[in-house]
C-alpha cells in the first residue's frame, strides 16, 4: 500500500525540482562578412558550433568590469575565434540578444588578448548574466586603456552574431 504513495511523492518531487534544474543553453556563434571560411547552404555563415567553441584553447582573464568585482573569465582568444573562420574584414561588429550593435577595430581582440567568456567564476554564463558570450578585456592589466566610457563599450555582452567589414 505504501508504494503507490511512495510513487506519486518521487514524481511530485521530480517536477517540483524540475524548473530549478536547468542546462545552459548550448554555446553557438553565427559569423558572416568578410570570412574565408563558411558552413552554410549559401556559403556567407559559419556557424560555429558548441564543440567547435570548446577545442579551441581556454584562456583566463582575472579582471573586473564596469558591472562586475574582480571575477574569473573564461574561453576562447576572440583573435582564435577570428582565425577559425578566416576572418578578413578590419572591422568586426558585434549583434547581441537585446539588438546592441557596436563595432570595433578587429585588432583590438589580438592587442589586449580579448576573450570570448562563456563562464564567469565557473560558472557558464547565461543571458540575465551576460552571456551567452562576454567580450572581456583584461581591464586591470591595461588601467589607463581600458577604463572610461569608450573602453567600456568594447565590453560586449550577450553577443550572439559577429559580422566582419
Amino acid at each position: 500500500m505504501a508504494i503507490p504513495y511512495l510513487r506519486i511523492a518521487v514524481l511530485w518531487l521530480l517536477f517540483a525540482i524540475a524548473p530549478l534544474v536547468r542546462a545552459a543553453p548550448p554555446l553557438a556563434l553565427e559569423v558572416q562578412g568578410k570570412i574565408s571560411r563558411t558552413n552554410d547552404a549559401s556559403h556567407t555563415v559559419y556557424r560555429i558550433s558548441e564543440a567547435e567553441l570548446l577545442k579551441l584553447p581556454v584562456h583566463t582573464i582575472v579582471t573586473s568590469t564596469r558591472w562586475t568585482p574582480k571575477s574569473t573569465f573564461t574561453g576562447p582568444l576572440f583573435s582564435d575565434v577570428l582565425k577559425l573562420v578566416g576572418a578578413t574584414g578590419r572591422t568586426v561588429e558585434f549583434l547581441t540578444l537585446d539588438d546592441y550593435t557596436v563595432s570595433m577595430p578587429a585588432s583590438n581582440a589580438e592587442r589586449y588578448g580579448a576573450i570570448l567568456a562563456y563562464t564567469m567564476n565557473g560558472k557558464r554564463l547565461e543571458v540575465r548574466d551576460f552571456g551567452p558570450f562576454f567580450l572581456v578585456y583584461p581591464r586591470d592589466t591595461y588601467p589607463s586603456e581600458l577604463t572610461g566610457a569608450a573602453a567600456d563599450a568594447r565590453f560586449v555582452w550577450q553577443v550572439k552574431a559577429l559580422i566582419l567589414k
